[in-house]
């Protein structure tokens, strides 16, 4: 896993800070290099096949880069919103998020469907809300 992080495509910043709150901007799977992760051309027509599993790793460890870049982690996010294009990629999405979360400890979630994302190889996006506790926030 790189230590890059993705430049925001507009204006806006990939992380907002406000006292212990730490908002991140909805994440894809884009690379650093702008190349997308999960996209597999599978034949010599230039097929592609959008691999929801590999975004969603991608994703999440977008935003773990993020939240580190602010000194948090996936560990202290408490809210996500999830954005995908198609929900018959609910079971996969689902599948890859629990490599990241449990149900018991993990943040609470939302998921919606969406028409379209920024670009049409994405399908799915991430945002999150994350509460970094410190001593005197205990």
């Amino acid at each position: 896993m790189s230590n890059q992080t993705v430049t925001p495509r507009g204006a806006y910043p990939h992380v907002k800070v406000v006292g212990n709150w730490i908002f991140v901007s909805g994440t894809s799977s884009r690379r650093p290099d702008n190349t997308i992760a999960g996209v597999d051309i599978i034949d010599e027509m230039g097929t592609k096949r959008l691999n929801i599993e590999v975004q969603t790793r991608e994703v999440l460890n977008n935003i773990n880069r993020n939240l580190e870049s602010v000194g948090a982690s996936l560990k202290d996010v408490v809210d996500v919103t999830t954005f995908l294009v198609n929900m018959n990629d609910f079971a996969g999405y689902n599948k890859a998020y629990a490599e990241f979360f449990n149900k018991e400890t993990g943040p609470a979630r939302t998921t919606v469907a969406v028409h379209q994302l920024p670009h049409p190889d994405l399908v799915v996006e991430i945002k999150a809300t994350a509460f970094l506790r410190t001593p005197e926030s205990l």
